[in-house]
């Protein structure tokens, strides 16, 4: 059997409040989606793009979970011990990451997906968990664990974490995750990441959203050359990432949405 290829993907990111106020907005974005676990035990090759080490477009472990080194067992010794915790036994199959790059050294993660799957002889290596990593701009991180998620399937999990000054913590989230693999016919791989807000204040607003969110892009495998056409058009993306950010913040407050001062952060590191 052939080995997990690293992949990017090329896409957009969606925002739309519908209340109290109406704001929407679509901006282009590519991200990695990593066999973690599978990479983890490569030797590096000469002339190919690899994690742990520097460069225009780079990816780093210590950017996700509780920052532990690769001589330390990297991200994966984290996720499987938060998997462990949670009493996920059976996700020892391929741990795909989505989450943003370092681009010339800099990176935000406003989300990154850890989708945790079983091993390959266990239900055929199919989907057992996701991880959900939030990170806000105080420089703090949280992660929801999705316990036996489906591609398409709706879960839900409380929130409990701080994220936009413009919506408490309180409510719930509502994920739905899609990915399709490359077709007979030509058609590219994608992968949709779905995470809407619902902030359960009101009856009248029971069951809608305040905050519609998705990140969706076509899949290709990591090369030198599309790595370097990845940077020269989108040479300030992460830090893009965080103008964005800042920018539609002043939108919000200019229109009067309602600001919320930002609570202590939840005492523990994961919920479920």
């Amino acid at each position: 059997m052939s080995q997990p290829v690293p992949l990017i993907g090329f896409g957009q990111v969606r925002h739309s409040r519908l209340r109290p106020r109406r704001h929407a907005f679509v901006y282009p974005t590519y991200f990695l989606m990593l066999p973690l676990r599978s990479l983890q035990k490569q030797a590096p090759q000469p002339g190919q793009w690899d994690i742990n080490r520097g460069g225009p477009l780079s990816f780093f472990e210590t950017d996700h979970g509780d920052g532990r080194a690769p001589e330390q067992g990297g991200a994966i010794a984290w996720l499987d011990e938060v998997l462990k915790r949670e009493g996920i036994h059976d996700a020892t199959g391929e741990a795909w990451l989505h989450t943003y790059p370092r681009v010339l050294g800099y990176t935000f993660k406003p989300v990154s997906f850890w989708y945790c799957h079983r091993a390959a002889g266990d239900q055929g290596g199919s989907l057992r968990a996701i991880v959900v990593e939030v990170n806000n701009t105080f420089g703090e991180r949280h992660c929801y664990v999705l316990d036996a998620p489906r591609y398409g399937v709706e879960q839900r999990a409380d929130k409990v974490f701080h994220v936009s000054p413009f919506n408490p913590v309180q409510g719930h989230y509502r994920f739905r995750f899609m990915r399709s693999e490359q077709g007979k016919q030509g058609e590219q791989a994608r992968t949709v990441a779905r995470v809407d807000f619902y902030d359960d204040a009101d009856d009248v607003f029971a069951d809608a959203a305040v905050l519609q969110t998705s990140v969706s892009g076509t899949l290709q495998p990591i090369t030198p050359a599309v790595l370097r056409s990845a940077v020269w058009r989108y040479p300030a993306m992460t830090l893009g990432v965080v103008l964005h950010i800042h920018v539609q913040a002043l939108r919000l407050w200019l229109k009067k949405v309602p600001f919320f001062r930002k609570p202590a952060p939840p005492q523990t590191f994961v919920s479920r």
